[in-house]
């Protein structure tokens, strides 16, 4: 089974500066790549000098995460591609409980480890905590994080357990998966375009896990701080863009019942006195009107999973019944 790390970046030396040395020296077990989508800094120098191990992959432009990936895996070589943020810290050994559960369980497509927080080790990190999972009205939550509620590691997740979304901060995945499923949705630049891939993957019955025998530790926020508007801004209408294209039942019901929530978020952003992101949840909501035709047609080809949610609204559970951790839902 030959294996690929690839790590995209954007202008991220002093993240590879930091980070590569870990992942190169835990994990002889697989080929490092790294793809550079079009960096102004001398990201490409210094791995050049630094790491001439390390296989190189050029861009022409910064596609973000979505496109970044999907050209730059059409140059790599192997069965297992994991797709690995720049601004993660790998521990000893963490590829090998991913090994073998791909390789005794040959329907599981896509797999994450446990991802801690890099300056809170004891806390699990915000990007997919111990696996992901998403409510009726496209809310993402995670077993470990709900919200902006990050749980305490008490090893109260560290079972394997199968899960509906794997985080993009560390994403293993079958290249044979990959490919059949067209690689990421373009239309998403960044942002929760994982989210889509697993549940395109689900709706072919694959299998998504959480590893925790594999830990490791993410800064998060290194390209995009959480507190910006445009962050908020792809949040918002990613989500909409992947509940339309995947979403069991009446989809127009459900569209309606996000108009409510994300009103909702918009007044809970003008009460935290933060403008600009109730701008961005308008902006995304247009964008997303603007494509809808197009989300419909893609839907009619898109095969669909029924029980795609064990929890109806995330944010009921969350702000009214004040159901803070994942194992109280």
């Amino acid at each position: 089974m030959k294996l690929a790390i690839v790590i995209l970046n954007w202008n991220g030396k002093a993240l590879l500066q930091q980070f590569s040395p870990s992942v190169i020296s835990h994990s002889p077990e697989a080929d490092i790549y790294v793809i550079d989508n079009a960096s102004t800094d001398d990201s490409v120098f210094f791995l050049k000098t630094e790491f001439p191990d390390v296989k190189i992959i050029i861009n022409s432009e910064n596609g973000g995460y979505a496109k970044g990936y999907n050209e730059g895996l059409k140059h790599v070589d192997a069965d297992i591609y994991c797709l690995l943020n720049n601004d993660i810290e790998v521990s000893p050994n963490w590829l090998q409980p991913i090994i073998e559960t791909f390789k005794t369980q040959p329907n599981t497509a896509v797999i994450q480890p446990k991802i801690l927080d890099f300056k809170n080790r004891e806390y699990f990190e915000y990007a997919g905590a111990a696996g992901g999972f998403i409510d009726k009205y496209g809310y993402p939550f995670c077993r470990g994080r709900i919200f902006d509620t990050l749980e305490k590691d008490l090893g109260q997740y560290n079972a394997e357990e199968d899960i509906f979304w794997a985080t993009g901060a560390c994403l293993f995945i079958r290249s044979s998966v990959f490919k059949s499923l067209q690689g990421f949705d373009e239309h998403f630049f960044a942002h929760m375009e994982e989210i889509d891939l697993c549940w395109r993957a689900k709706n072919l019955n694959h299998t998504i896990k959480c590893v925790p025998a594999s830990t490791v530790y993410h800064v998060g926020g290194a390209t995009l701080q959480s507190s910006n508007p445009q962050k908020t801004y792809l949040n918002f209408r990613n989500s909409l863009y992947t509940l339309v294209k995947n979403a069991s039942g009446n989809i127009f019901g459900i569209i309606f019942m996000r108009l409510l929530l994300d009103g909702l978020a918009a007044v809970k952003f003008l009460i935290a006195l933060k403008p600009f992101h109730i701008v961005s949840i308008l902006k995304a909501h247009f964008k997303f009107y603007l494509h809808l035709p197009r989300l419909l047609k893609q839907r009619k080809t898109t095969l669909k999973t029924k029980n795609y949610f064990t929890v109806r609204s995330i944010v009921w559970a969350y702000f009214v019944k004040k159901n803070k951790n994942f194992n109280q839902l």
